[in-house]
Order: C-alpha cells, then sequence, then structure tokens
C-alpha cells in the first residue's frame, strides 16, 4: 500500500499547536498570536451580517459556481466575470494551477525562500522544481528567466513575497513579463495586495489583456479577515480560466464563505482602517529595528522578517514562553530572523519591549 513515490519526500503542513493548549502547557493566561498573518481587527460588520444570514441555509449545497460573489466580485475589480475562478482559499487554486498544468516531465520555476505551496504541489505533480534564490529578499528576475526552458510550465511570483514582505515594482513586473514565453505561466500570487501602499507596485489587473499568460491570485483571508472560512480567488483571461476549471472541486467553496465574501467587498471602509493601522504597526518595528541595530526587510504586508542575532528558535522559544507566538525562520529559510504578523498597537508595544529585553540579553552574552 503505497502512495506516490513524491509523497515520500514530503511532510504534512504543522499548524502550531491551540493557543488553549499553550496557556495550559506554559501556565500563562494570555496568549497572543503573531504567527499566520491574520487580521488582528478580525472581519467586517458586513460579512458577519452575512453569515448570519447564511445559518438557517446550512443543509443546502452552495452555488458551485459562486454565481452573486463572482457577479459582486466581477464589478469590484472590472473584469468580465468568465475570468475568476474561485477556491478553498488562494491555497486551492494553486493547486488547481499544479494540477491543470504539471507533469513529470514538466518543470516550474520559483523563488526561494517563497509561499511553500508552490513545491508542495508541483512534487506532489511530479514536476521538476527549480528555485532561485532571493537576492536581498527579492526576487531575482533575471535568474527566473535563465530558469525557463521548453519545459517550463508556471512560473511564481508572490507579490509581496512570503516571508520577506519586498515587492515587485511595475517597471521590473513588465520588463520580466515582456521576456517570457507566451506559454509559460505566470502566476501573479497578491495575497497581501490590500496591505500594500509602495505606489510602484503593479495594478497587474490592468496587464490582463496584454499578458494572455498572466494569472492573478487573490484571498480574502488577510486583510478581509475571512482565514477562518478559507475562500480565495484567480483571474486570468477566459480561455485560461475555461482551461483550469476541470481540475477545481465541485461546490468548493461554502455558503458562508461565498456570503461572507460578499459583505466583505462591501466594506471598502474597513479595508482602508485596517491598511492604515498596519502601516502604523510596521513603522513601529522598523524603528526599534533601528534602533537596536538589526536587519529587516521593509514589507508591504502585514507581518516583518527581522534579525534577531542569534538562534531564530531561540527568540521563538523566549518570546512563546512570554505569551507571544510568532514564526521562527528556521522554517523559513532563515535561521536567525523571526516573522512577527502586526498586531494591535497595544500588541505591538508589548512584543517590542520583549524582544528588546531579548535583543539585549543576546548582546550581552557576545560582550561577556
Amino acid at each position: 500500500m503505497q502512495p506516490k513515490q513524491q509523497l515520500l519526500s514530503l511532510k504534512p503542513y504543522k499548524p502550531g499547536k491551540p493557543v488553549e493548549e499553550v496557556k495550559r502547557e506554559l501556565g500563562l493566561e494570555k496568549i497572543v498570536k503573531l504567527a499566520s498573518n491574520e487580521n488582528p481587527y478580525g472581519c467586517s460588520d458586513l460579512a458577519k451580517e452575512k453569515i448570519t444570514e447564511e445559518l438557517s441555509q446550512l443543509h443546502v449545497y452552495p452555488d458551485g459556481y459562486s454565481a452573486e460573489l463572482r457577479e459582486k466580485l466581477s464589478s469590484h475589480l472590472q473584469v468580465k466575470q468568465d475570468q475568476i475562478i474561485f477556491g478553498n482559499g488562494s491555497d486551492e487554486v494553486v493547486q488547481i494551477l499544479c494540477r491543470a498544468y504539471l507533469s513529470p516531465e514538466t518543470n516550474t520555476v520559483m523563488a526561494a525562500p517563497t509561499f511553500p505551496q508552490y513545491r508542495h504541489n508541483t512534487v506532489i505533480e511530479g514536476a521538476e522544481v527549480r528555485e532561485v534564490q532571493l537576492v536581498d529578499g527579492n526576487h531575482d528576475l533575471d535568474a527566473m528567466l535563465e530558469a525557463i526552458d521548453q519545459n517550463t510550465r508556471i512560473v511564481w511570483l508572490c507579490n509581496p513575497n512570503n516571508p520577506t514582505g519586498n515587492y515587485i515594482p511595475e517597471s521590473l513586473f513588465v520588463s520580466f513579463m515582456e521576456k517570457v514565453p507566451s506559454d509559460v505561466i505566470v502566476v501573479s500570487d497578491e495575497a497581501y495586495y490590500e496591505y500594500v501602499s509602495a505606489a510602484d507596485y503593479p495594478n497587474t489587473l490592468d496587464y490582463l489583456d496584454k499578458y494572455p499568460n498572466l494569472v492573478i491570485l487573490r484571498t480574502f483571508s488577510k486583510a478581509h479577515g475571512l482565514a477562518a472560512l478559507r475562500i480565495g480567488y484567480g483571474v486570468a483571461q477566459s480561455s485560461v480560466i475555461q482551461s483550469i476549471e476541470p481540475a477545481r472541486e465541485p461546490f468548493n467553496t461554502s455558503r458562508i464563505a461565498q456570503a461572507a465574501a460578499i459583505g466583505a467587498l462591501e466594506d471598502d471602509t474597513f479595508i482602508t482602517e485596517c491598511k492604515e493601522k498596519n502601516r502604523e504597526g510596521l513603522e513601529t518595528f522598523y524603528s526599534f529595528c533601528d534602533e537596536k541595530g538589526l536587519l529587516y526587510y521593509p514589507s508591504e504586508a502585514n507581518f516583518i522578517l527581522l534579525d534577531v542575532k542569534s538562534d531564530a528558535d531561540q527568540a521563538f522559544d523566549y518570546l512563546l514562553r512570554k505569551g507571544y507566538i510568532v514564526r521562527s525562520g528556521s522554517a523559513l529559510g532563515f535561521p536567525t530572523m523571526i516573522r512577527v504578523t502586526i498586531g494591535e498597537e497595544e500588541q505591538n508595544k508589548e512584543i517590542i519591549e520583549h524582544l528588546g529585553a531579548y535583543i539585549d540579553s543576546v548582546v550581552e552574552k557576545v560582550n561577556k
């Protein structure tokens, strides 16, 4: 009873321990989770209202075409309805793309480190993974172009990149698209799109007509605060969407998720406020890092990757015992860095105090 050979080299996703379990283990009254890039302000009240309205319909299958949400989103994005595909989170759209385009005789190109599900799903399909190391946290687009050959089917651009938070400016994005062969799919994964404030960040929707091989991924899990409901989407030319739709499972998004997403799209004020608070939080972390002389990557997302001048797991454990869960860089390809989700103002201040004490203790040990 053996699964596919390639599955033997993969590890299943390992979620962090539940907050209540961590509280019991460490004897803590409060745990603040700043590890999964969730929105600390929750979701829109309009989304909650839509959820409540759906609770009487739980016995009915969801609309497999997501017609009402599709209409709302197409109007919001100014694209045609048949240019959209929905997924159980944008993760599932990654899976759909890999299922549709990859096979053992093909390859796919991506940055490293980047969002791990590109690699994970590529391996499952038996395709070759071609990873190109980041340069100062940025995609090395020239090296990624060099990695493309006649067997390349998909190139992944995580923009902003997870885990660094860096982004690809519009000029570099356009230059890259001009050079990629037209028969190679380019995926622009924009999970943190709503948090971006950089003036030269590309509005990729404007390029869908010019580049038929472009696929854009976005999600309701981050800024919209609907991570628990698992709903995301892809946007591309109609012909691309039509070709990959057979790889999508029927009823892959729930009634509640679709309804909540509709409500979320109706509340621009909520997104604006979350974006502003997130930017203020980032600036607080930047000031702290500058004060302590810590390397960090300027972020266009809702997290920051920063150096802790020591083993990342050690810093993770220290902060955990203080009641703060972060993401250790040891699992992300950055063994001396941690990734911290931007929290509420008070949460940011508290974790920075703990982190400052930790950094001071590390420096003191080095100087002894």
